[in-house]
Parts: structure tokens; C-alpha cells; sequence
């Protein structure tokens, strides 16, 4: 690469006139002499001599790497297990100290390498990890074990290495969920300062955001503001370590852990920077809420890479919390260590709400407790990935909201909201995939969708460990290659791991985020185990030691992408870099 050329720069799409290589499995034996490139003839188009129009499906495309940038490639490759341990090893890590006054302080801050190293998993990963295991391992026994591997001492990442370094603290971002179904009820159902178009559809997928942003512009205004739990937990990290140790962001590490590969690219946003929340409001070379993403799979990796095997550490089979693991140091702000580190695990969401955080289901749970004898019904469409969903009051529907997982899926969803073309004729009506079709009564339009890239939900994120990895295989002593009904078992699998509900004996076992199992706190009831004033109260407590509103720390923004193809020929943006970097060509 160019020493003139930045990431910034990089911005080459694919389009249907550029030359496809289809993944080379699907393409028919060609003589040793030919090239596997196949060009997409498009109608009117002349096919070249001897070579015969490429069928492309919607799976070859989204195999292929063709549609992700260069520079998205190389903010992926940036975020790895290599550079998890490339930083714990670049210098000592800062220590936070208790003063014994109540306060706490910061050891190591003169040397300005160092940085205070803070961690945040999400339950389909542990959950993953969990079946991974076997056993009958628990989703809370597999976090037990992950954070061993991350903050124990003796046992972990901490026990090898430059400098002995590892993670302070290591969060659950279900806590960061429960925030953003409380904002995200409050979004669609008019509690929020502003909201989106309606339907507003769901965006803690970061594969379907970046869909719709290069492809779909016309989605961008429904899309929810609403910043995803990965996202919410690293602002919230940053933003309060920062005030309460009087240290600059730049010097706490947040790495996330996901079940997801598209998560490293949600985490190189510029509007998840507090340059965006925080500053001037433009993107620019701001701090980011989330330094790296290593998936379920790179966790293994992780471990390897310093010498161990994740499944042979402790995970406390006698149900005892930590008994193995010293206790973490705590937070430096009393109310949001009772937040952000409870001394009871979140609570199950049901299994109808599917694997994906419960978005959908919490706002119709809200919906339901505004009406009075409403009840929610549930029809199944086209496949198990579409599921409608409709508050019903007295027989009468009063709220239409659906569940779109998958891109197959998905891609009818955005053609259901495309604006009408107008017709060109004096007089003529419009038409296009959003007219109405005639004689077609109108019928109760949807208000929320949730939409994930993955079918089946999170649980089934690319970065998942899948039945058909070396580890499963030897670990489940499978013969041969697993099939569909094998892949559908290691689902089911990690599906009854996620939706297992398990208490965490020990003192203070009965409260969790406000919920202490009874039904009213502050005056409100508690919604789907969420007791949401609570919620509000904290997230204002936040943004009162921050000094900055809600809407700024908990809201993010969306843009169109526009491709560069065919704009110009290589030449003369070439000539535009190097006048750009002042190369005086």
C-alpha cells in the first residue's frame, strides 16, 4: 500500500460491473489454463466469447469478501486476539488503588504507555462457550470461567506474559441491555425526546446497519438511536472511570467480547467516539467506546496463545461465586458498581423473546402493561425467522410489531418500506414495491421491527464457535463432518444454555439492578424483571457526574455510504491522494 493512502481513503465497493470471483467451491472444474474470474452480465450486456453468465445468489454474495472495504478489512484486522495480547504486553498496566478514605487512586500513571485494562462479555458468548464445554456447564459457570481467563491472577492472561498484566474488571453487558430496552421501549412507544420513523426497526446488528447505510439509505430514518449494549457498556466504562480516577479515556483498554464479527466494525465507528458524544459532534480522531472485539472463537485462541486451555480452568462446580477467583477491586463509584457489577446475574428473558437481547419482546411487554387486560399474540410467517407479534385489547389489535432475522429475510422487509416512485405521466399514480396493491384493505402497520443479520438470532453469530470446528468435533467425539440435523442440535444447545435461568447464591443475592423480586419500586412497576424507574435514575446519576445529557451519551447517528465505483478512473484518484497528503505531484 501507497505510503500516501490512509483507511480513510479506502472506500471500494464491489458493484455488478466490476468482475465477481465467486467462492471457488460453486464454480465448475475449469482447465488448468483459465481464470477462475467470472464476470456479472447484466441485462443488455454482451457476454465475452466462451464465457457463460455467472449465476450469483444472495449466499455467494454474502459469502464473499467483495463487499466489505478495504478499510473495513483493515479495521477488522486490527481487532484480534494478537492484539489483545500485543497490548496487555506493551507496558504495566495501571492499578487503582483504595486511598482509605473512600477514594481511590491510580498507580503507574508516569509511564504513558500504560493503561488501565477493563473487559465486557455478552451472554450468547458465554452461553456458546458453555455448550462448547459440554457437560452440562452452565452459561454462569462458562462466565466464571472466561473471567478467570481475563482477571484471574494464577490462572489467566495475568499469569503469563511481559508484565503480568490483566483485566481490572470484566462486566456483563446484559446490564447495558437492560438500559438499552428501557431507552429503546421509550423510543417507539413516545416516552423519548424524539423518535424515529415508523416502523422503527432494531439497530444493535451491526451487519444489518452497515446493510442498510451502503445499500438501503432509505431505511436510515427508521433505524433506532439507540446506542447496542456493546456500544452503551463502553461509553458508560469510559466516561465514569475517566471522572472518577481523574484519568483521560485514552488511558482505559475496553475490550468486548461478542458472538459476532461484525462488532469489530460497530467498534471503529467515528459516532462511537466521544470526539461525536462529546466534543464538537463531528466525527474526527476521537477516543472509542470500544478499543477491541475478539469473538467466542478467538477466546480459544486467547487462551492458547499464553499456553492454556480455556476448558481446563476452574469454573466452581460447587456453585459457590468465586470462590477461586479474588474478589475484583471495586468500582470507584458506589451506585454504579451496584449497576454495573450486581451481586446477582441478569434475569432470563423467555425463550419467546428470542436469542437476540429481547428488544422486540420488552417494548411489547411495556405495551401490554399500559392496557389493561391486553395480552400478546404471536403468529409465526414465512419461516421460523419471521414471527409477527400483536398486543390485542378486547379482541382489537392496538400495537403490530415483527421479528426479521437473516438477510434473505431481510431484504424483504427494506422492499416493503421503499418509498413509491412517482410516475412521470401527468396525472399517473406512483408505483414501485410500496404502493399499495389496489382493493387491498388497510390493515394495522407494524411500530417496531427487530432485524438481526443472523438467522437464529445472536446465538448464531459468525463468530461463534460451530459445531463443525476441530474443538466441537473432538470434544463431542462426532464421526465425519456434522450435517443440518447436527448443526441444528449444537443450536439447540446453545439456545437452552442462554435461556437457562440460574441464581447466584451468596449475600446479596436477591437484588439485581433494582429488582428486588417484588412488583413496584419508586411508585413503577417492574416490566419483564427490569424495574425501569430505576433504570432512569441511574443513566440520570450518569449523566449528572459526566456533564452530559442522555441524548448525547446513549444515542448514536446513522449515515449513507456512497460507493466510489465507476467515479472517475484510478489515475486521477491517485492524483487526488497525493495532492490531498501534499506529495507535489
Amino acid at each position: 500500500m501507497s505510503a500516501i493512502l490512509s483507511v480513510d481513503d479506502l472506500n471500494d465497493f464491489i458493484s455488478p460491473g466490476v468482475a465477481c470471483i465467486k467462492p471457488v467451491e460453486t464454480l465448475p472444474a475449469l482447465p488448468q489454463e483459465q481464470s477462475l474470474e467470472t464476470e456479472v452480465i447484466l441485462d443488455g450486456q454482451q457476454s465475452q466469447p466462451g464465457a457463460s453468465a455467472a449465476q450469483i445468489s444472495l449466499t455467494d454474495c454474502l459469502a464473499c469478501s467483495g463487499c466489505v472495504t478495504s478499510a473495513e478489512a483493515v479495521l477488522v484486522s486490527l481487532q484480534s486476539h494478537a492484539e489483545v495480547l500485543s497490548t496487555l504486553d506493551s507496558a504495566p498496566g495501571l492499578r487503582v488503588v483504595a486511598d482509605g478514605r473512600g477514594g481511590f487512586g491510580v498507580d503507574g500513571l508516569e509511564n504513558e504507555h500504560a493503561k488501565l485494562f477493563v473487559a465486557s462479555v455478552s451472554p450468547q458468548t458465554r452461553a456458546n462457550l458453555a455448550a462448547a464445554c459440554g457437560e452440562g456447564v452452565s452459561e454462569l459457570q462458562a462466565g466464571r470461567m472466561l473471567e478467570r481467563l481475563l482477571r484471574g491472577h494464577g490462572m489467566g492472561l495475568a499469569a503469563g506474559g511481559r508484565w503480568r498484566n490483566g483485566f481490572t474488571w470484566v462486566v456483563d453487558t446484559n446490564v447495558a441491555r437492560e438500559a438499552a430496552l428501557v431507552l429503546g421501549a421509550d423510543e417507539v412507544l413516545g416516552a423519548g425526546s424524539s423518535a424515529p420513523a415508523q416502523p422503527v426497526l432494531s439497530s444493535a446488528c451491526p451487519g444489518w446497519v452497515c446493510y442498510a447505510e451502503k445499500t438501503h439509505p432509505h431505511v436510515l430514518p427508521h433505524l433506532s438511536r439507540v446506542k447496542s449494549p456493546q456500544a452503551l457498556i463502553g461509553t458508560i466504562l469510559k466516561t465514569t472511570l475517566s471522572r472518577r480516577l481523574g484519568i483521560p479515556p485514552s488511558r482505559i483498554w475496553h475490550l468486548a467480547v461478542m458472538p459476532c464479527f461484525d462488532k469489530k466494525l460497530e467498534a471503529s465507528r467515528e459516532e462511537l467516539t466521544d470526539e461525536v458524544w462529546a466534543g464538537s459532534g463531528r466525527p474526527g480522531r476521537g477516543v472509542r467506546d470500544v478499543d477491541c472485539v475478539i469473538t467466542s472463537k478467538e477466546i480459544l485462541m486467547l487462551a492458547e496463545s499464553r499456553g492454556l486451555n480455556f476448558f481446563d480452568i476452574p469454573r466452581d462446580d460447587d456453585g459457590t461465586s468465586g470462590s477461586l477467583l479474588e474478589p475484583a477491586v471495586p468500582y470507584p463509584d458506589a451506585r454504579l458498581h451496584d449497576f454495573l457489577i450486581p451481586a446477582r446475574a441478569a434475569r432470563r428473558i423467555p425463550r419467546v423473546a428470542g436469542s437476540s437481547g429481547g428488544f422486540l419482546y420488552h417494548i411489547l411487554q411495556c405495551k401490554a402493561a399500559q392496557i389493561p387486560g391486553a395480552e400478546i399474540q404471536t403468529t409465526r410467517g414465512r419461516n421460523a425467522d419471521v414471527v409477527e407479534f400483536i398486543v390485542a385489547a378486547n379482541g382489537e389489535p392496538v400495537f403490530k410489531a415483527a421479528r426479521y432475522y437473516g438477510f434473505r429475510n431481510i431484504q424483504n422487509l427494506v422492499r416493503r418500506l421503499k418509498p413509491a416512485r412517482p410516475s412521470r405521466m401527468p396525472g399517473g399514480k406512483p408505483f414501485g414495491s410500496a404502493r399499495r396493491p389496489t382493493g387491498k384493505s388497510a390493515s394495522l402497520e407494524y411500530s417496531y421491527v427487530e432485524v438481526m443479520a443472523c438467522p437464529g438470532g445472536c446465538t448464531n453469530g459468525g463468530g461463534q464457535i460451530k459445531v463443525d470446528d476441530p474443538v466441537v468435533q473432538e470434544r463431542k467425539q462426532l464421526p465425519g463432518k456434522p450435517g443440518p440435523r447436527e448443526q441444528k442440535e449444537w443450536l439447540a444447545e446453545v439456545d437452552e444454555a442462554y435461556f437457562s435461568d440460574e441464581e447466584v447464591h451468596g449475600e446479596g443475592a436477591g437484588v439485581a439492578n433494582g429488582n428486588d423480586g417484588g412488583v413496584v419500586r419508586n411508585g413503577e412497576h417492574v416490566v419483564g424483571g427490569i424495574c425501569r424507574s430505576y433504570i432512569h435514575d441511574t443513566l440520570a446519576y450518569w449523566s449528572e457526574i459526566t456533564g452530559i445529557s442522555i441524548d448525547r451519551l446513549a444515542f448514536t447517528t446513522y449515515r449513507e455510504v456512497i460507493s466510489d465505483v465507476g467515479k472517475g478512473t484510478e489515475a486521477e484518484k491517485v492524483v487526488q491522494l497525493a495532492g490531498k497528503a501534499g506529495g507535489g505531484w
